[in-house]
């Protein structure tokens, strides 16, 4: 498997397990229906760990692009490798958003709501406010990448010892979690520009009953956001970390 086909897959685990969280509690008839924000945030949390699992070993599993750029904006990524990379994760999610609305293909006729048929899909405010989005998802982004960066350092898991690769993932995941249990509030903690654009991209396409729009005017803040505080995150890492 190559890098690329690593980030494709591991992105489309990502957006299948994290977008069907969504839609096990906000369609209707589902066994998880309203179920309620801690068990999303949980099972987007899970769902990282199990994709980073899965691809950490072949690409780093990076699946976002915020990552991506944080990664090569400090040196530990080669530019050019970031649009392939980039390419792969946006693929991943469009095809995860697929699978998706597959698994759960007889509950979108009997969903009314269609602000519940786009949020399985991806993100939108809770107050519609630009600036205080964007800044939501350039702190939770900032705040994903250097916890990726300092958790993994060989000053907590130390290289080649097991534990790197045993329990990294895992870590990971609690991260994800911290985020959208603290931060995931104000925008639905998109922190990730191909986790919305790629599945909103999908229920653009899609033909789910009475799906409404697909808030093309917000879609630019949970990619612009995120990949602005991947860069954040890591230069801040950097910077003040002794072990880069």
């Amino acid at each position: 498997m190559s890098a690329n086909l690593a980030e494709l897959l591991g992105t489309m685990i990502l957006i299948l397990l994290g977008d069907g969280v969504v839609a096990n509690v906000v369609l209707k008839q589902t066994k998880g229906n309203n179920a309620g924000w801690i068990v999303i945030t949980a099972g987007w949390g899970f769902a990282v760990a199990v994709a980073v699992y899965c691809t950490g070993a072949i690409s780093g599993a990076h699946l976002n692009p915020a990552v991506t750029l944080g990664m090569a904006a400090i040196g530990k990524f080669e530019w050019a490798l970031v649009p392939g990379y980039i390419a792969a994760q946006m693929a991943g999610a469009f095809l995860g958003g697929v699978l998706v609305w597959l698994a759960y293909l007889p509950h979108w006729k009997v969903t009314d709501d269609q602000g519940a048929k786009l949020a399985v899909f991806c993100t939108g405010p809770a107050i519609r406010h630009t600036v205080g989005n964007v800044i939501c998802e350039i702190i939770g982004t900032a705040v994903l990448v250097l916890g990726v960066l300092a958790i993994l350092s060989p000053a907590n898991l130390v290289p080649n010892s097991g534990f790197d690769k045993g329990f990294g993932p895992a870590l990971v995941g609690m991260l994800v979690w911290s985020i959208g249990l603290s931060l995931g509030g104000p925008t639905g903690y998109a922190i990730n520009p191909a986790r919305d654009l790629g599945p909103r991209l999908a229920h653009f396409v899609l033909p789910i009953p009475g799906k409404g729009s697909s808030d093309w005017g917000y879609a630019w803040i949970p990619v612009i956001g995120p990949a602005i505080g991947g860069i954040i995150g890591a230069l801040v890492y950097k910077a003040l970390w002794p072990v880069v």
